[in-house]
């Protein structure tokens, strides 16, 4: 690893308002300036493009008496000195950075660290010479920036009312989009100019469970955007710890964004303790759409791993007892009772409803078809007792975590599993009781450990207990942080569903091998669906901040197939469903149709056996929000290559270059393609599987069908 570092103090008499950095490459610009009120502003420019212009910094205090100088009893609430007006620069601070550094996983296997910081410290006179540094990060793609407290007298404690962060931009930019909305990210995505964004839609998308809209002009972040310029711009946040997540308010006159964070219970938006610090606030911007998805600045503003021993951690291919339950063959409830509350003994004296999809005997069948593929794990849902009675109910005793149906034989099965070299996958819905999945945490773990469990899908689905807290808000944010140290102290790995998005805090906690935090491939088998785009979206947005267990390899695409009343279908061919493990990037990949599925298209079903989970290298070859991408990568220790393309509702072909092979070799090229006549919705089961020498001055040019795709493994 290099490290350079060229650090310039500048003494305060010699300080101005005004000053600016470049990133590593010159092609950003960024300018901090403080307005004659003392209001912190910024602006970032790309090339000879604004995509920044002058726009403000700061945030708002609540109830900020304690040792300001402020006389609480002849000043109200809303006339509180904020930390947003009122400064002068007391030190100026700079420094270059080179490094690299090598993640446990991922799409790389070394990350590039490059940047210029300026590090602006702020006082306030009139509040004592109360202290706040705003710190830049510029990146030769992109920018992050932060509010730092140092520990003070004058600002200890402090409750944060709202932050005044904005990114004002230069025009009606064409935004991909969902509504801001402090409980799902499950919506899927618009895409329009700015100022007809109308979240409202949100009101009747009933499919989602727990809902709460901000307003009609209010979408979450990462947001994606596309000026007329053509310029490719991504705002988001990393290292989101102690902290709200961020959504943002669009004024859709001036088109400026500004930050607009989850409330909790009473309304306040954050607690804070000094010294502390904000999440990074982003802002990544390129005129190429592959750079934007090949950025690696998210993951190089959060820390590094705070987990010494790494060695445990490992990346997993796995199936699982799920979509069963999601296309209705099967049910997560063992018996159909309710108001429920009842001893193991109690159980088994329960009629079964005949359809409990976690039974001994199903799991073992799951186990010996993982062990047949070469498949890591296998996830069982709905193995422990209270299933029947929790959904819409706000109840905190709910699931004990350690409680098996009388048909799930947790003993046997761990035996079966080490028997036949598979893990067991845990599952542990908190129906969002969370202080009850806090109490039993520790237990948990230890009955995981004790049966051979390695790794745990975490679900919050439902309203947040303790009642009227969020899932985005601060107290929910630092819950799954706990989590996750908990278990990283456990030697077990985290998979969080409906969780807040992650902010590349799995370079922290590498045991947080993947979050769902968007609306996945469930959908599409009860609801309206997730349209031929969203994948294609998703990736410039919800995976922006980390690996999604979006859980592809549907084969069976059309649910007539098990009740003919059944409308609903995966809204992709086939060989978009095994495209998508390349271009939806996990460490924690599910082949989730059912294994007897798969045994009816065991030749397409060969390449979710070969592909790789874990990569050396990730080459972006082609792409277009909402339109389509390709992408390569190259197997972790191996000289083998998978490529991954995808197209939304539109038939293109992809054009895939293969200059990034070895150039003195030949190499095997295994397609899997649509079939001419493939079509998402008419025939999307067809494709064919042809084979060919290829080497590094071919181009491959692959048709897509409409919501199709395509997947190749060279080796």
């Amino acid at each position: 690893m290099k490290r350079i570092f060229i650090i310039l103090l500048i003494i305060s008499s010699s300080i101005v308002n005004s000053q600016s950095i470049k990133s590593p490459d010159g092609k950003l610009a960024l300018t901090f300036n403080l307005t004659d009120e003392g209001i912190p502003t910024y602006q970032l420019t790309y090339g000879k493009y604004k995509v920044i212009k002058e726009s403000r910094l700061g945030l708002m205090l609540k109830d900020m008496y304690e040792k300001t100088g402020v006389d609480k009893f002849s000043q109200s609430t809303n006339q509180v000195p904020s930390l947003d007006r009122g400064f002068t620069i007391t030190k100026i601070d700079t420094a270059s950075v080179e490094e690299t550094w090598n993640p446990v996983w991922g799409e790389v296997k070394t990350i590039r660290n490059n940047y210029k910081e300026l590090s602006v410290t702020l006082s306030q006179p009139s509040v004592n010479n109360r202290q706040m540094t705003i710190r830049f990060r510029l990146f030769n793609d992109g920018l992050g920036f932060r509010y730092e407290f140092p520990m003070q007298d004058n600002l200890n404690y402090f409750t944060v009312a709202d932050e005044l962060t904005q990114f004002s931009l230069t025009g009606d930019h064409v935004a991909f989009w969902i509504p801001g909305d402090y409980d799902t990210n499950e919506y899927y995505y618009s895409k329009s100019p700015l100022s007809k964004i109308d979240a409202t839609y949100s009101r009747n998308v009933n499919e989602i469970f727990s809902k709460t809209l901000i307003g009609k002009n209010f979408v979450q972040s990462p947001l994606m955007m596309k000026s007329s310029e053509g310029l490719y711009i991504n705002i988001f946040e990393a290292a989101l710890v102690d902290y709200p997540a961020m959504h943002l308010e669009v004024d859709q006159s001036n088109f400026v964004l500004t930050s607009h964070l989850v409330p909790d219970a009473v309304g306040n938006k954050a607690y804070m303790q000094t010294p502390c610090k904000t999440p990074w606030r982003t802002v990544i911007v390129s005129d190429k759409a592959t750079d934007i998805l090949a950025s690696k600045t998210i993951l190089n503003l959060n820390e590094p791993s705070k987990i010494d021993d790494t060695s445990w951690i490992k990346p997993m291919k796995y199936i699982g007892i799920w979509w069963e339950m999601h296309v209705g063959t099967a049910s997560w409830n063992y018996a159909d009772v309710n108001n429920v509350s009842l001893s193991l003994t109690d159980w088994k004296s329960l009629k079964p409803n005949g359809i409990h999809g976690a039974t001994t005997e199903r799991t073992k069948r799951y186990i010996d078809f993982a062990a047949q593929h070469g498949f890591d794990g296998v996830l069982v849902e709905g193995w422990n007792v209270g299933w029947e009675d929790w959904f819409g109910k706000w109840k905190e005793e709910v699931f004990d975590f350690v409680t098996p149906y009388p048909d799930f034989d947790v003993e046997e099965i761990s035996r079966y599993a080490s028997s036949k070299g598979v893990k067991m996958i845990m599952h542990h819905e908190t129906s969002s009781s969370v202080t009850n999945y806090e109490r039993r945490m520790d237990e948990a773990y230890e009955f995981m450990k004790k049966y051979g469990y390695p790794a745990v899908k975490t679900g919050y689905v439902a309203r947040i207990i303790p009642r009227g807290e969020f899932h985005d808000g601060q107290w929910m944010v630092q819950h799954y942080v706990r989590v996750a140290e908990r278990l990283a102290k456990n030697k077990l790995m985290l998979n969080a569903h409906e969780a807040v998005r992650p902010t590349g805090l799995h370079r922290t906690y590498p045991n947080w091998l993947a979050c769902e935090s968007a609306r996945g491939n469930e959908f599409n088998a009860w609801s309206v669906g997730n349209p031929p785009e969203h994948e294609t979206i998703l990736p410039f947005t919800r995976l922006m901040g980390g690996p999604m267990d979006y859980t592809p390899g549907i084969f069976q695409i059309k649910m007539s197939y098990y009740n003919p009343d059944k409308k609903e279908q995966v809204h992709t061919t086939l060989s978009k469903q095994l495209a998508l493990y390349v271009t939806m990037y996990s460490p924690l990949q599910m082949a989730a149709d059912y294994p007897e599925n798969y045994e009816r298209f065991m030749d397409a079903f060969q390449f979710i056996k070969d592909v790789a989970v874990d990569w050396d290298d990730t080459k972006y070859i082609e792409a277009e929000p909402g339109d389509y991408v390709t992408v390569a990568r190259k197997t972790k220790g191996k000289n083998e290559w998978f490529i991954g393309a995808i197209t939304d509702e539109s038939e293109r072909t992809a054009i895939i270059p293969l200059s990034f092979l070895d150039s003195d070799r030949k190499y095997t090229a295994e397609i899997y393609a649509d079939a001419k006549d493939a079509h998402w919705e008419k025939n999307p089961m067809a494709y064919e599987i042809t084979s060919k020498s290829v080497s590094s001055k071919d181009v491959l040019k692959i048709k897509l069908a409409p919501g199709g795709g395509c997947a190749v493994r060279i080796w």
